[in-house]
């Protein structure tokens, strides 16, 4: 944990600048990208669009962190002269003819409500490339950007751009663009700077409080449930075996023997692709383990006021809990009698970054096609690929090694019969189909409110900040994901049925498939997303969110039927 913080700390605290400014001294104003306003992640570079630079001679580019890289940031110089607290009267910095190309270019955009997005001083700035007539006959372009700069002390603590001069665009005109910058002195602290760009009405609002005391309720109800299986439904069955004990082998081949007693010497039977299973089961601790440490970092640090900030140290965090794979996944395999653990460790530690990586090959492979900011470039390829091979690979590796050492006995309470007992009959919904599909609902209510805050901060144009209600729903979900599939097990076994490893995993795993319905009604009814581009990013990169959700929801469902198991057959007497 110290190591990791070594790593994840300095992510937080660097930057280009340290913020403080001498009169007179240079402050640079990059242009970021520029898009459709309806899906900000469908971004391309400024400067595709027809429009030029200023006077000022270029500055070495700004070096992007992975994470801003992976995120489609694109900081390119505008060329602008802007000095700490010295006004600039408006200014023509550059002009352009329109050739036929660049009116398309820029009739497109128009029409498409193309804006841009500008950081001064690490603050983002955003304005519109212009507008058109109702009968979308004329468009018109803003040729003069107004920035008023407030300061406090040394320190830049607020900026805003206001678009002028509202020019009529035609094929052969001289665009002539402009600039000024007025400066303010402002009593807003630098901490409190970030603190416009946050919709608190949208998060804090009763809504979000409303679905936070309805999950709760649903955990005590569920505790209660769980409660009730424990405290009374297994005393009755304990007293019933125990009963069934005191009789001699003829009126106990007369009664009517039924329940999850009658399974023992099935239930600790391995399942199904050891394999498969284990690295799932270590995939989904690793997450649990990373997501908790990122919420907790997040709910410490403000992460977010930090471009990338938070995909980068979500990355480092992934990687420094690489052991945690290894020894879950390894240790499983182990006790399920496993003998290929090389195999087992080398699916473990690529089963989830494999998939994030074709996913977004996939992105990439489109994004290039249009040309888009979202194509990742290829020295930061050769940076994930370094850490999956050099970092992920051999930290699952030791972990693996120690899991299958230290905890990779297995010690069931009961003994493995040699011939698997036939299965019974039994009614649909007590199927293990029924219980996948079913397993996933509670879960899912208990967090869908919370989907929506993270969808429209991640799809449109919201900053995500409020980690500490993240943090709370987070253990909601824990608990409730317990509690529901210990209760469909439960049920399960007593139908004696011994399949629960894949049946448990599997039911509250569907919680990631629940996601991602909601995230295709999502798509439908709430955003204006439309083409291949948007819709496979759209969709590719909800695939592989939900996909891990469902995998670290499966791991819990499981380790908790896997400790309610051990502690009944561990207190029943078995002959």
């Amino acid at each position: 944990m110290f190591l990791l913080l070594l790593l994840v700390l300095p992510l937080i605290t660097a930057d280009e600048h340290n913020h403080k400014y001498n009169e007179g001294e240079e402050v640079v104003l990059w242009m970021n990208t520029v898009g459709p306003y309806h899906n900000q992640q469908e971004t391309y570079k400024y400067f595709s669009l027809p429009f030029c630079r200023g006077n000022k001679e270029s500055i070495s580019h700004y070096h992007e962190t992975l994470g801003e890289n992976l995120l489609g940031v694109e900081l390119e110089f505008s060329g602008l002269d802007i000095k700490f607290k010295t006004p600039t009267a408006s200014t023509m910095y550059c002009s352009k003819a329109l050739d036929v190309k660049d009116y398309s270019i820029l009739v497109y955009a128009i029409r498409n409500h193309y804006w841009y997005q500008m950081y001064l001083d690490d603050l983002p700035i955003w304005a519109i490339v212009g507008e058109m007539s109702e009968d979308k006959t004329e468009y018109f372009i803003w040729t003069h950007r107004k920035f008023e700069v407030s300061y406090n002390g040394d320190r830049i603590v607020d900026v805003s751009v206001t678009t002028e001069n509202k020019v009529k665009i035609g094929k052969g005109l001289n665009m002539e663009l402009s600039y000024e910058v007025i400066w303010k002195e402002s009593d807003v602290t630098y901490e409190n700077r970030y603190t416009k760009y946050l919709d608190a009405s949208f998060f804090k609002h009763k809504i979000h409080w409303f679905s936070i005391f309805n999950s709760f309720m649903m955990v005590i109800f569920l505790v209660g449930l769980v409660a009730m299986i424990l405290m009374r439904t297994l005393r009755k069955d304990y007293q019933r075996y125990s009963k069934d004990d005191d009789l001699d082998d003829i009126e106990r081949d007369l009664g009517d023997e039924y329940g999850w007693k009658q399974i023992h010497g099935d239930v600790f039977r391995p399942g199904t692709n050891s394999i498969l299973f284990s690295s799932l089961l270590g995939t989904g601790c690793q997450l649990a383990a990373a997501a908790l440490i990122l919420i907790l970092l997040a709910v410490c640090e403000k992460l977010w006021t930090e471009r990338g900030s938070i995909l980068s140290t979500a990355i480092f965090i992934y990687a420094g809990t690489a052991p945690i794979n290894g020894y879950a996944g390894g240790a499983l395999y182990s006790q399920l009698g496993g003998k290929r653990w090389i195999r087992q460790t080398l699916l473990s530690a690529s089963l989830f970054p494999g998939l994030v990586c074709s996913t977004s090959f996939l992105i990439n492979f489109i994004a290039i096609y249009y040309h888009s900011a979202k194509a990742i470039p290829f020295t930061s390829m050769i940076a994930i690929a370094s850490i999956c091979l050099f970092i992920i690979l051999p930290l699952t590796l030791v972990g693996a090694v120690f899991g299958k050492n230290l905890s990779g006995q297995a010690a069931p309470p009961c003994r493995i019969n040699p011939v698997p007992r036939q299965i019974p009959e039994k009614k649909w919904f007590m199927e293990p189909w029924f219980i996948t599909f079913a397993g996933g609902v509670l879960p899912f209510g208990s967090i869908f409110i919370e989907m929506y805050f993270i969808f429209t901060s991640f799809w449109a144009y919201k900053i995500y900040y409020v980690y500490g209600f993240m943090l709370l729903v987070y253990l909601i979900l824990v608990v409730v994901t317990v509690c529901v599939t210990i209760v469909c097990i439960y049920f399960l076994l007593n139908s004696e049925d011994y399949r629960w490893q894949w049946s448990s995993f599997l039911g509250a795993a569907s919680t990631g498939f629940y996601i991602y319905l909601y995230a295709i009604y999502y798509f439908i009814f709430k955003t204006k997303m439309y083409g291949l581009f948007q819709t496979v990013f759209y969709f590719a990169n909800m695939f592989v969110f939900s996909f891990g959700f469902g995998i670290m929801c499966g791991t819990w469902g499981y380790l908790a039927c896997r400790i309610f198991i051990y502690k009944i057959y561990g207190t029943v007497k078995i002959d």
